[in-house]
């Protein structure tokens, strides 16, 4: 395997970016991929699940599908993992109430999720608006989860002092445009450049795989969920992955979780990468998740 590390400062810390050549399988064939459903009292949870030995589960980001990390999920199924990956309400199969929903609903989504495949302590990787659930979920299950990894992750706090918001209207605007089907295409193009994908990356990967009710259910949860209750991640373990290019969790706050949660946290920047980060990063991302699973699974 193919790797350079670069360490630069930024703010007085220091931020480790990694890029990854190629990625090290345990085996090169594709490991099959299951579709199964789950149900816990009125929700029902499509989950896809392939591989074997220790479980890594992938929530999605904001109105967006699992099957966004097929790459992903194959590579690390390929180094020795199982990997879960449940759909989010109102995504393929799953389906439940999708009004008035919390973090502490979403978390006790995948929470079941756990508990039914008989996978727990597992790390939970939580992209984009996923990395709020998956925090919830150490919170309210830390026997549940023995990692946790955020990936273009917003805090969803900002620096001590800061005027600014976590996420700016104007960014706002774009992430929720970039998913917006009544909108024209090269409307939806500009957003996609402007909120997910670093620059020459092509985001029209993107255009499609947006899913308006599940993205309208995931955001009353952002806004109505006090940040506090989610924050830490409990007691877990934290890898921080970050894109650097990511202009919606910004280098300005990048070490805003490490200040405040301190030495659970270690922060590692992907170069080249944006928010979307999977389809831009699909190795570099599988390679950090892997490592840091690696070294939590390997304590007792």
């Amino acid at each position: 395997m193919s790797t350079f590390v670069k360490v630069s400062k930024h703010g007085g810390a220091a931020l480790i970016a990694l890029a990854v050549a190629s990625f090290a399988f345990a085996n090169g064939s594709p490991a099959a991929v299951q579709d199964t459903v789950i149900s816990h009292g009125d929700v029902r949870t499509e989950v896809f699940s392939q591989g074997k030995g220790p479980t890594i589960v992938i929530l999605p980001s904001l109105g967006r599908s699992a099957r966004d990390y097929d790459q992903v999920a194959q590579m690390l199924a390929n180094d020795g993992f199982r990997v879960l990956r449940p759909e989010p309400r109102g995504i393929g199969k799953s389906e439940g109430p999708m009004e008035n929903l919390n973090m502490h609903d979403f978390a006790a989504d995948v929470a079941a999720v756990i508990e039914q495949e008989h996978a727990g302590p597992v790390v939970v990787v939580g992209h984009a608006w996923g990395n709020f659930p998956a925090r919830q979920l150490a919170v309210d299950r830390p026997e549940l989860v023995k990692g946790v990894v955020l990936v273009s992750a917003s805090a969803g706090k900002v620096p001590p002092g800061s005027k600014e918001k976590p996420i700016s209207a104007e960014m706002r605007k774009a992430i929720d445009g970039a998913g917006d089907l009544s909108l024209p295409e090269s409307t939806r193009l500009a957003y996609l450049k402007e909120a997910f994908f670093a620059p020459g990356n092509d985001p029209r990967v993107w255009l499609d795989g947006w899913h308006q009710a599940t993205h309208d259910a995931e955001s009353h949860a952002r806004e109505t969920t006090p940040v506090d209750d989610y924050f830490a991640a409990g007691n877990a373990p934290i890898l921080d992955l970050q894109g650097e290019d990511d202009p919606v969790a910004p280098r300005r706050f990048s070490q805003v979780l490490k200040t405040m949660v301190g030495d659970r946290v270690t922060v590692v920047v992907v170069p080249h990468a944006g928010h979307a980060f999977a389809p831009e990063q699909p190795t570099a991302m599988a390679n950090a998740i892997s490592k840091f699973s690696k070294s939590v699974f390997e304590k007792n």
